[in-house]
C-alpha cells in the first residue's frame, strides 16, 4: 500500500470542515494536491478533534436589526474560496452544516497601527483583515499555510484535539503584534458575545473565557494561550461600554492591566522583537474551565515544537485513512479518501485530559470509561455515517453512543439528542433518530446497556411537545396545520419508532415491541391511495388542498417534496410497494425520479435544495433520498441500482472545486460516497443488512479492527462494466440481494463479476429480498 508515502506528501487543500447551503461545495485533493478549493474552509486539526483551527475569510452577520442576511448562508465554515481576504484564525468551526455557529476565540497575527474592526471585503483597508492569494495556501493533513499579503506574515497553522498551534513569521523589523477579538463568531450577529474575559497571568500565558448566545443557546469556551515570547504590552478595547463600571474605574483598565472583560472586546499584544525568531502561540479549549484549558494544553504540547506537533497531527491522518486500502485511478482514489476525511472530523471529542466535561445541563461531569463526544447532526447522520463507524470504527462509536445517553441522562426533557453542539441541544430539524443510532450500535453488538439504551429510546418518542408527538401517538400522523412539516416527521417518526420495536424485540420486551410496531406503520396514514403519495394532511382528517407533488415549500415536507418522500419508508419495503400500487408502478415511480425534470421553482424558496443537487428529480443534495437508489432491490429490476448508483457518484462527487452537490453535514454526504464505493449502503439502519449495489473500484480492503478485513473484488469495474453478472462470498456463489453484517464481520471476500450489460436474469425471490415489516 502506498498511500502512508501519498498522505504525506501531498500539498493544497485538505479540510476542517465543508460550507453549506446554496453555493457549491467542493471535495479536496488528498493524493496529489493540484486542486484549488471551493466553498469550504481549510484548516488544521486531527480526528475528532475540537479544535479546529481555520482561517474566516469574511463575517456577515447573521441577522442586522432583526433581518436575516442571505449572504451569511454561506459562511457556515467560514471559508470562502472566492474571498480575496482573510479576517483571521478562529479555532471552531462546524463541518458541513445547513445552520451555524462558533468561530470561537480569532487570533489575527499583525503589524504597524492597529485597527480594531475587521472591515469589509470591498475595503479591507478599512479594517486589520489581511488581502491573501491561494498561490501562497497549502496544506496536508493536520496543517495549513498562507500569507498574509498586507502585512508580509508567513501564518502556519496545526493542531492537537484540544489545542490550536499557530506559528507566525514576520518580515525583519517588523513590531509583532496580535489582535485577539473575542466578538468574532460565525453567524454572529449584535449581542451573540454574552461576556467574554482575560487574564493576563504572566508574559508568555494568558487565559479567559467567553459565553456565547447562539445556535448553541450557551456555549462556554475556557481557553488559555501559551506565547514563545514575553509580551511587552497589551490592551484592550471594548466596542460597547459599560453602564456600570463600578470602583473598577480607579485603574487604567486599557493599558497593561492584567484583567480585561466585556461583551465586545478585541485585545491587542506586542512582543519584544530583538529576536527575529517566528512567534509561536498555543492555544488549548476546554468547555470546563480555565484550568482545565492549562491541563489540555499541557497534556497535549508542552515540549513540543510547532513541526512536532504538525508531525503527529499528520501522523493521527494517515492512521485513519489507512483503514481501506483501494486500487484504481487516482481521480477517483482522491474522491475516496476526501470522503472518508470527511467523515472523520465530526463527532468531536468534548471533555477535557482529565475527563471532566460540560454536560447538557450545564454542570461538570466526570467520564466513566468513555470519551464524550459533541456534535451530533442525527438527522443526516444516522442514515450512513453511524452505520460507517459501526463497521470500521467500532470503539469510537461505542464511546458517541454512551455520549448520547448520558446527553440523555442530563436532559431535563430525558431525551436523546436531536442536533446537538458544545453541551447544548438545539433542536434542529426533526424526527428522534439517535434511536436509530442506538439500535443499530445494539444491532452491531457494540458493547452498550441494552436496557438503558431502551429507556432512552422509549422515553425520547413520548415528549408529546416536540414536533408533533402528542398528535402523532392521538392521531396516527402530525397534521400539517399543526406543525408545517408534519408529513415528513410522520414518516420520520415511523421509521424511528420501527427501530424501538425491533431493539424491544431482539432484548424480549414483547410489551414494549407491540407498541412500537403498530405505530411503525403510521407512514400508512400520510399515504393518500387515491394518488399513490405521501400529501399533507390536516387535524381534521381531510387532505390539504390544493397541492403539488413536486413544491418543496408549503407541502407537510422539511427540505423535500412528495416524490423524494414518499420513498422513506425504509423499515417497510414491500408495504411501501403496496401503497404505490403494486411492483410495476413503484418500479415506474423510481425510473421516473432520476429521469423526470424539476423546474427551480418548486425549491426555490429552499435553502437546501439547489440545482447542484438534483439530478431529474431525485435530489441527492440533501439526505431523505440518500437511499432510494438502493429500491430497485426489493423490485423486479434489481440490476436498476447499479446504474444509478454509479450516475450518482459520477455526476454529485467531483475532483473540483464545486465538486460535491450540496451539504456535507458532517460526513453523511461522504459516508454515502464510501458505503457506495463498497458496493453495498445500510438503507434500514438497524437491521443487519446492507443492501446491494456494485463496487466503484476493482479492488478494496477494509480493516474491520482486530486483525479482521473485508477485501472487495471487482475485476474490469469501470463506468461501463458497471453491472453484476453474480456475486461470491468467500468464493461461494452468493444469491441474495443483501449482506448480513454476520457474514462480514469476521473478515470475508466479496468478489463481484462484472459485465458491460445487465443481467436481468439475475433476479431475487422472496426470501432473498432484503428486510421489510410486511410480510
Amino acid at each position: 500500500m502506498q498511500f502512508n508515502k501519498i498522505v504525506l506528501t501531498f500539498s493544497l487543500y485538505i479540510l476542517c470542515g465543508m460550507v453549506s447551503g446554496q453555493e457549491k461545495t467542493s471535495y479536496v485533493n488528498p493524493m496529489i494536491g493540484t486542486v484549488k478549493m471551493g466553498h469550504t474552509f481549510p484548516g488544521a486539526c486531527v480526528p475528532h478533534g475540537i479544535v479546529q483551527l481555520s482561517p474566516d475569510t469574511d463575517t456577515i452577520p447573521h441577522s442586522i436589526n432583526g433581518v436575516y442576511q442571505k449572504d451569511t448562508y454561506k459562511y457556515c465554515a467560514g471559508y470562502q474560496h472566492d474571498d480575496k481576504t482573510i479576517v483571521g484564525f478562529s479555532h471552531t468551526h462546524l463541518s458541513g452544516t445547513g445552520h451555524s455557529d462558533l468561530g470561537d476565540i480569532l487570533i489575527v497575527p499583525v503589524t504597524g497601527s492597529l485597527k480594531f474592526n475587521p472591515g469589509t471585503a470591498d475595503k479591507p483597508d478599512s479594517g486589520y483583515r489581511s488581502r491573501y492569494s491561494h498561490d501562497t495556501e497549502k496544506a496536508r493533513p493536520g496543517y495549513y499555510e498562507v500569507v498574509l499579503d498586507d502585512y508580509k506574515v508567513k501564518a502556519q497553522l496545526t493542531a492537537t484535539e484540544r489545542v490550536g498551534v499557530h506559528k507566525y513569521t514576520y518580515p525583519e523589523g517588523e513590531v509583532q503584534k496580535i489582535l485577539l477579538d473575542l466578538t468574532h463568531g460565525i453567524y454572529n450577529y449584535d449581542g451573540k458575545v454574552l461576556w467574554a474575559s482575560l487574564r493576563v497571568e504572566n508574559d508568555t500565558l494568558i487565559t479567559g473565557y467567553r459565553i456565547t448566545n447562539g445556535w448553541a443557546r450557551e456555549n462556554y469556551t475556557y481557553f488559555a494561550i501559551s506565547l514563545s515570547k514575553p509580551i511587552k504590552k497589551y490592551g484592550y478595547v471594548d466596542k460597547e461600554k459599560p453602564k456600570y463600571s463600578g470602583f473598577w474605574r480607579k485603574f487604567d483598565l486599557q493599558n497593561n492591566f492584567p484583567e480585561i472583560a466585556g461583551r465586545k472586546i478585541v485585545t491587542h499584544l506586542e512582543f519584544d522583537n530583538n529576536a527575529s525568531a517566528p512567534l509561536v502561540i498555543k492555544v488549548a479549549l476546554s468547555a470546563v474551565s480555565t484550568q482545565g484549558a492549562i491541563k489540555n494544553l499541557e497534556a497535549e504540547t508542552k515540549g513540543k515544537s510547532f513541526d512536532q506537533i504538525a508531525a503527529e497531527a499528520t501522523a493521527k491522518w494517515n492512521k485513519e485513512l489507512n483503514v481501506v486500502d483501494i486500487t484504481g485511478d487516482i481521480d477517483k482514489k482522491t474522491m475516496f479518501y476526501t470522503s472518508l476525511y470527511h467523515t472523520m472530523i465530526n463527532p468531536s471529542v468534548y471533555m477535557d485530559v482529565d475527563g471532566q466535561y460540560r454536560g447538557i445541563d450545564h454542570n461538570i461531569h466526570q467520564v466513566e470509561g468513555f470519551t464524550n463526544y459533541t456534535i451530533f447532526s442525527v438527522w443526516d447522520t444516522f442514515r450512513a455515517l453511524h452505520p460507517l463507524f459501526n463497521l470500521i470504527n467500532r470503539e469510537r462509536s461505542t464511546d458517541i453512543v454512551k455520549s448520547m445517553i448520558a446527553h440523555y441522562e442530563q436532559s431535563v426533557h430525558k431525551a436523546l439528542p436531536v442536533w446537538s453542539h458544545m453541551g447544548n441541544e438545539n433542536w434542529c430539524m426533526i424526527g428522534y433518530h439517535s434511536v436509530s443510532v442506538l439500535a443499530d450500535a445494539l444491532d452491531k453488538g457494540l458493547n452498550i446497556d441494552k436496557d438503558k439504551a431502551l429507556e432512552a429510546m422509549i422515553s425520547s418518542s413520548n415528549l408529546d411537545y416536540y414536533d408533533g408527538t402528542g398528535y402523532y401517538k392521538k392521531l396516527g400522523y402530525v397534521p400539517v396545520d399543526k406543525n408545517g412539516s408534519g408529513s415528513s416527521i410522520t414518516l420520520e417518526y415511523s421509521y424511528d419508532d420501527w427501530t424501538i420495536y425491533n431493539t424491544a424485540k431482539k432484548i424480549g420486551n414483547q410489551t414494549v415491541a407491540d407498541a412500537y410496531q403498530k405505530r411503525a406503520l403510521s407512514y400508512r396514514n400520510v399515504f393518500d391511495h387515491q394518488i399513490g403519495f405521501v400529501r399533507a394532511r390536516l387535524s381534521n382528517g381531510e387532505w390539504k388542498t390544493p397541492y403539488n407533488l413536486l413544491s418543496t415549500h408549503g407541502e407537510g415536507f422539511i427540505e423535500g417534496n412528495s416524490w423524494n418522500y414518499s420513498f422513506f419508508v425504509p423499515h417497510d419495503v414491500k408495504g411501501l410497494i403496496k401503497e404505490m400500487g403494486g411492483d410495476k408502478q413503484f418500479v415506474q415511480r423510481l425510473d421516473s425520479l432520476f429521469t423526470m425534470h424539476l423546474p427551480d421553482e418548486f425549491f426555490a424558496e429552499t435553502e437546501d435544495v439547489t440545482r447542484e443537487g438534483v439530478m431529474g428529480n431525485y435530489v441527492h443534495g440533501n439526505e431523505p433520498s440518500h437511499h432510494i437508489a438502493y429500491l430497485y432491490a426489493w423490485t423486479s429490476q434489481p440490476w436498476k441500482t447499479q446504474y444509478w448508483v454509479r450516475e450518482i457518484m459520477n455526476r454529485m462527487y467531483r475532483n473540483s472545486i464545486d465538486g460535491l452537490c450540496g451539504n456535507d453535514d458532517c460526513g453523511q454526504m461522504s459516508a454515502w460516497y464510501i458505503f457506495s464505493a463498497m458496493g453495498f449502503y445500510p438503507v434500514c439502519p438497524g437491521t443487519n443488512q446492507y443492501i446491494l449495489g456494485a463496487p466503484y473500484f476493482p479492488y478494496m480492503k477494509v480493516n474491520l479492527g482486530e486483525g479482521r478485513y473485508l477485501e472487495i473484488k471487482a475485476d474490469k469495474v469501470s463506468d461501463k462494466m458497471r453491472y453484476v453478472k453474480s456475486v461470491k462470498l468467500n468464493g461461494k456463489p452468493y444469491t441474495k440481494a443483501y449482506i448480513n453484517y454476520d457474514d462480514i464481520k469476521n473478515g470475508a471476500e466479496l468478489t463481484f463479476e462484472m459485465s458491460s450489460t445487465p443481467n436481468k436474469k439475475r433476479l431475487f425471490n422472496e426470501d432473498e429480498k432484503p428486510y421489510s415489516l410486511s410480510k
